[in-house]
């Protein structure tokens, strides 16, 4: 069952990266990679999603997970309300609707840190790995991550190119995906 749940989800994904893996160099192509990996790690561990439910390891998942939609909501709404998102943008035809911004986001969550939603699959996929642990669905989590980190130096660039010194300036400003920290 697992297999197909994965071969469906892997389908779902491939469509929506469908242009960003015609670009091997594009955070979505590394993006791809990281959600085949979160992918892997649910259905590895969906089995102990309640499993023991006030256990030390399924209190921190818990907490992971509840958390990781704080970057991602706040991440969202400021692109969506001060990127100034345009139907197409110039430049880059793999960007998701909501990545279309024509204007550096640098407040709200962007003050502190750069990928808020990278930020979120990070607390995801360790909220998942800590549901269960095992050899392989470390291996997934460390993969994903490094993905995760892949997928924001790329993206980082792209942004370079596209908004210019403003990018780099907010760079050394802030932090990737930790506030104060990393």
């Amino acid at each position: 069952m697992n297999a197909i749940a994965f071969g469906i989800g892997s389908a779902i994904l491939i469509y929506i990266s469908r242009a960003s893996l015609r670009a091997p160099r594009s955070h979505g192509f590394y993006r791809f990679f990281a959600w085949e990996c979160i992918l892997g790690l649910f259905l590895l561990n969906v089995n102990f999603w309640f499993y023991k439910p006030f256990a030390w390891n399924q209190i921190i998942a818990w907490m992971l997970l509840f958390v990781s939609f704080i970057p991602l909501g706040f991440g969202i709404h400021f692109l969506r309300t001060k990127g100034n998102p345009a139907e197409k943008r110039e430049g880059d035809d793999s960007l998701l609707a909501f990545e279309k911004t024509t204007l550096l986001v640098t407040s709200g969550i962007y003050k502190y840190i750069r990928h808020p939603l990278y930020s979120s699959l990070l607390l995801l996929t360790w909220g998942i790995l800590f549901k269960h642990f095992s050899q392989m669905a470390f291996a997934l989590a460390i993969a994903a991550s490094v993905f995760l980190v892949f997928t924001a130096k790329a993206d980082e660039g792209e942004c370079i190119q596209f908004f210019g010194s403003d990018y780099s300036e907010y760079m050394r400003k802030t932090k990737m995906f930790i506030p104060y920290l990393f």
